[in-house]
């Protein structure tokens, strides 16, 4: 399909992917298009002030999209990083909710898995890569899960599933991805990812 390559040539050679993205949504092709309406679901899903003063999902994805085109050389597979990236947050479609008065999106990174598959499924039949990019968005919560020392956080079985060191990578750019991002906010997310792969790289060789 030609928008795949099309989108998969951006996302693998452009330093901001995002320009490419905001101008073909003036096309229309996120409101009109199945499965490209599963992005356009997220100009209409708004964040968390605190947390996200960039605006909507769709505002976050495309700053992430750029932090991770910095970044892409860093990765051991650039293509299902950059992918990753675009569909990290296609589950806070389906799961932000208001409750009195707080912005939440619980369980986004499951219901992510499921619809960055399905995304996939419409565009390739590369199944080895749907895979992989499904199971990064499943995962890419756990930096905040260990560093928190949350219940949700299961090290083991994500290390089964995708590279630490990929989630990482992506984990940083979700982070950076964020309006008012100064340079001290920017060294805190650095450390959070360095706690993050010290304290999964602890675990693993605890049990080895």
């Amino acid at each position: 399909m030609q928008t795949y390559k099309e989108f998969d040539a951006h996302l693998m050679s452009d330093h901001k992917p995002s320009s490419y993205f905001n101008e073909l949504a003036k096309t229309g092709i996120f409101n009109e298009k199945y499965p490209y309406t599963l992005l356009g679901d997220l100009m209409k899903i708004p964040q968390s002030p605190k947390y996200h003063p960039e605006g909507s999902v769709w505002n976050h994805t495309m700053l992430v999209l750029d932090n991770a085109g910095e970044r892409r050389h860093l990765s051991k597979n650039p293509k299902v990083f950059m992918w990753s990236a675009l569909l990290h947050d296609l589950g806070k479609a389906s799961t932000t909710k208001l409750t009195k008065g707080k912005i939440t999106s619980y369980d986004h990174d499951k219901w992510g898995e499921r619809l960055s598959f399905k995304f996939l499924k419409e565009l390739t039949s590369e199944d080895e890569f749907i895979n992989q990019v499904s199971k990064m968005v499943r995962w890419h919560m756990q930096i905040l899960f260990v560093t928190k020392g949350l219940p949700f956080a299961d090290i083991r079985r994500m290390v089964s599933e995708v590279s630490i060191d990929e989630i990482a990578l992506l984990g940083l750019c979700d982070r950076l991805g964020r309006g008012d991002m100064t340079l001290d906010k920017k060294r805190e997310e650095e450390k959070s990812i360095r706690i993050f792969l010290e304290k999964c790289n602890s675990l693993l060789s605890c049990s080895h």
